[in-house]
């Protein structure tokens, strides 16, 4: 025979020599859940997975960044008392985010600092946007977005990531943050965010489950593809510097398809969900936990993915290192 493709596979120094697709920490966005307390707490549905009070988070970033892994998101679990239909603390200057993001710069200046933008941890409705007679009401919410967006800017965010879903937030946010001063602020929009049923352990660790109804009249069928080509290509033509699709991992077509779309870069997010299913099945000895998280991961960046956020990051970034 004169083609014999096993002899690009016959040693470990040959497969790495013709590797198409290697994983780096670089590639990863690391999320953190952070809330007023002082004590950290395990989330129970996300095994590995804390509730940081802000010196744990801190500590937790340092370690991160540390190993190589450049960014974390950060994710706030807020008190009930806190929270009302319109999610006024969302913007508050001198809220968990904002003190947040200015602890993680003091201690380590260098770690890219991004921020959810949405209301469903602020909204007393659980809702991403602000809720009127059962409808999620979208342009009186993009004026909240923005507000929230430029309290996070001004806290000394390096990049707010609009997760909420509404039309038109990403164009109202890239203003408000020119307009307000911060033009080198970025934006990593989630440009095809699923109506998942994947999100529930993460929806766990912050209370913010939808007090009523579902989310489906503002996340995308899980059903469409084209759909998520139409808000790539709006959401770069209103000034998106990076855009994303959530969840990863059953969404692989749709990495590839929005990276055909867009030359800028793509990241996705392997969610609570694809996490919780990993550590499950590994702490029930049915498969590998290391073996399965890089496997999933390059799964992922081959897709197309230059970014992946995934609570993996730090376990990554040392296994890489070791």
């Amino acid at each position: 025979m004169h083609h014999r493709p096993r002899r690009n596979r016959k040693s470990a120094g040959v497969r790495n020599l013709v590797r198409e697709v290697s994983l780096s920490a670089n590639d990863f966005i690391y999320p953190l859940f952070v809330h007023e307390g002082s004590e950290d707490e395990a989330v129970d549905a996300m095994p590995g997975c804390m509730r940081w009070s802000l010196t744990g988070l801190v500590q937790e970033a340092s370690e991160a960044y540390a190993l190589g892994v450049p960014a974390v998101v950060i994710f706030p679990a807020v008190d009930d008392a806190l929270k009302n239909q319109t999610g006024d603390e969302s913007w508050n200057p001198n809220g968990l985010i904002p003190r947040t993001i200015k602890a993680l710069k003091t201690a380590c200046p260098e770690l890219v600092v991004v921020t959810d933008v949405a209301l469903d941890p602020y909204n007393s409705d659980g809702h991403d946007g602000v809720v009127k007679e059962g409808e999620i009401v979208n342009d009186e919410t993009v004026e909240i977005l923005v507000k929230q967006a430029v309290s996070h800017a001004k806290a000394g965010a390096d990049i707010v990531s609009p997760s909420d879903m509404m039309d038109g937030r990403v164009g109202a946010i890239r203003a408000g943050l020119d307009e307000a001063g911060h033009e080198e602020v970025s934006i990593l929009s989630y440009t095809a965010k699923y109506a998942s049923a994947y999100y529930g352990p993460f929806r766990g660790a912050l209370g913010s489950a939808p007090k009523a109804g579902d989310k489906k009249t503002y996340q995308m069928d899980y059903a469409n593809v084209s759909e998520s080509v139409r808000e790539t290509i709006l959401d770069e033509e209103e000034g998106a510097d990076m855009v994303m699709v959530k969840p990863a991992g059953a969404y692989l077509d749709i990495i590839y398809r929005m990276k055909q779309t867009t030359t800028l870069p793509v990241a996705a997010y392997q969610v609570s969900g694809e996490y919780l299913m990993i550590k499950s099945a590994s702490a029930a000895g049915w498969v590998d936990e290391k073996a399965v998280v890089l496997e999933s991961l390059t799964s992922i960046k081959r897709a197309g993915a230059d970014i992946i956020l995934t609570y993996f990051a730090k376990d990554v970034a040392g296994w890489l290192k070791a």
